[in-house]
């Protein structure tokens, strides 16, 4: 019989994890609020303010402070050429594409064809809805720059519900570690991030998904990261690693049926608009494929390192085999390491692979990272570090900006531009590097230190191994499936 301790384990309703009491990071900056908290300090569900409504309150509060940060933009610099925008660093897609995407003249995405080059809206449908809900909000009369405005706060309203809602979903996906979430709600480059583009729709689904499938929930997180990929294209990596865990675990049934899922929940929403304006639907696939190398990716620092433009098709080929070999990589470590990852681990450095072989890195991608760095490696000095380099970037990317559209050429020049992009780049392989360490080393995994298994797992969490190679296959030492296997401290054992 397994004694009161382990049982706790299986129930999971030990005490909660205080990052003051574990992380030197915390405990250092916790002294702002008046230090770590002590022995008798409130524990989870005493009082009001629980740790996830402290969350909550955090992340709207930051959000605002990030609404605050663009506010030159909003009184003036939006319409008073382009430099003022970015020597102000608060540039946002949202306001020009009211005009330019045709929801100032009332018109439909994908239905109704656009003046200029871009003939339809290239972004993913569900996105589209969100845009085409916030101009429907939108009911302000007057000049073009007021409904602008109006239409920007609006959009920054319905972003904050999805702030909220990333959050909250943190928080509550690793059940002992609620506080990690503050991660999420006080990253810089999250709050500065915020409202550049719409990308928070697609995090919050992707969020939300997690938390489902923490809590076992196959078919619910299948849904979500199905909507998620209507929102953006990156969600849907997520099942790749799902797939190599699961195969691992055996748990076939619950891998199909989150497949299964995800795909008639992107064809619920895809098939309407796929079937009633074909053209306006497959913009945003032929846009990511006929897209240039852009802003912040590697590929921009060997054009201008070299003066040679290089064809997009031999970008989209180059990119996808480095991606390729990027997943391979992972793959070998899901199979293969000494104890099976946790799916936050891999969802992470997948969706990282991603971003970094890809031909664009825009500044506001962060987002799709944070979430997943805090369930990944909640460690407040990685965490830092990571989150320097993308405010370096960030300011570098506007600077550059100011020194190309400026008559005067003040701001950052091309060399400066590269040393940005490159901190970024190495700030979030750094990330990845800690993350892998985690992976191979699964006592240095501070979720793991407790006895903990994958919190984020849920099936997957204590769940034995029925496959697995090299490391894995030779020391059969896999996770006990239950209370009533004996229980396995990974943190001294290995």
């Amino acid at each position: 019989m397994p004694s009161a301790e382990e049982m706790s384990v299986y129930r999971d309703d030990r005490p909660d994890v205080r990052p003051t009491r574990r992380d030197s990071v915390a405990a250092s900056g916790s002294e702002l609020i008046g230090g770590p908290a002590g022995r008798w300090a409130l524990r989870t569900g005493g009082g009001y303010l629980t740790p996830v409504r402290v969350v909550a309150l955090v992340a709207i509060g930051m959000f605002a402070l990030g609404m605050v940060q663009k506010m030159p933009c909003y009184n003036w610099a939006w319409f008073r050429g382009a430099t003022s925008q970015y020597t102000h660093a608060c540039y946002s897609d949202i306001p020009h594409l009211f005009l330019g995407r045709g929801f100032s003249e009332g018109k439909i995405p994908y239905f109704d064809r656009l003046s200029g080059d871009m003939e339809y809206l290239e972004y993913p449908v569900l996105t589209g809805l969100f845009m085409q809900v916030a101009s429907w909000l939108n009911v302000a009369d007057g000049s073009i720059q007021n409904r602008e405005q109006v239409y920007w706060m609006i959009n920054a309203g319905m972003l904050m519900i999805c702030a909220v809602i990333i959050a909250v979903c943190v928080a509550r996906t690793h059940r002992r570690r609620p506080w990690d979430a503050l991660l999420v709600a006080l990253a810089p480059a999250f709050v500065l991030t915020a409202t550049i583009n719409w990308d928070l729709l697609a995090v919050a689904l992707t969020a939300a998904a997690m938390l489902m499938w923490s809590r076992g929930r196959a078919l619910a997180f299948g849904v979500l990261i199905g909507l998620a990929t209507a929102a953006k294209l990156y969600p849907v990596l997520l099942l790749g690693p799902l797939l190599l865990l699961c195969w691992r675990a055996g748990r076939w049934r619950e891998f199909g049926t989150a497949a299964t899922a995800a795909a008639g929940a992107w064809l619920v929403v895809n098939l309407p608009v796929m079937l009633l304006a074909p053209e306006g639907w497959k913009k945003f696939y032929t846009f990511s494929r006929e897209r240039q190398i852009d802003f912040g990716s590697f590929w921009l620092i060997i054009t201008q390192r070299t003066g040679e433009q290089i064809d997009v098709s031999r970008v989209n080929t180059y990119a996808t085999l480095l991606m390729l070999l990027a997943c391979a990589g992972i793959a070998a470590l899901a199979l293969g390491a000494p104890r099976r990852p946790r799916f936050a681990q891999l969802a992470f450095l997948v969706v990282a692979a991603f971003i970094l072989t890809n031909k664009v890195y825009s500044p506001q991608y962060v987002l799709w990272l944070v979430p997943l760095a805090a369930l990944a490696r909640p460690r407040w000095r990685d965490f830092l570090i990571w989150q320097a380099c993308e405010v370096v970037y960030f300011l570098g990317i506007w600077m550059y900006l100011a020194y190309t559209t400026g008559a005067k050429h003040q701001g950052l020049p091309p060399e400066g531009y590269q040393v940005a992009i490159a901190a970024h780049l190495l700030g979030t392989l750094y990330l990845c590097a800690v993350v892998v360490r985690d992976i191979l080393l699964p006592e240095r995994d501070g979720v793991r230190q407790d006895g903990s298994d994958d919190p984020s797992g849920g099936v997957l969490d204590r769940a034995a191994d029925v496959f697995a190679v090299g490391p894995a296959a030779r020391s059969r030492r896999y996770a006990a499936p239950g209370p009533e296997g004996p229980r396995v401290d990974w943190g001294r054992t290995l």
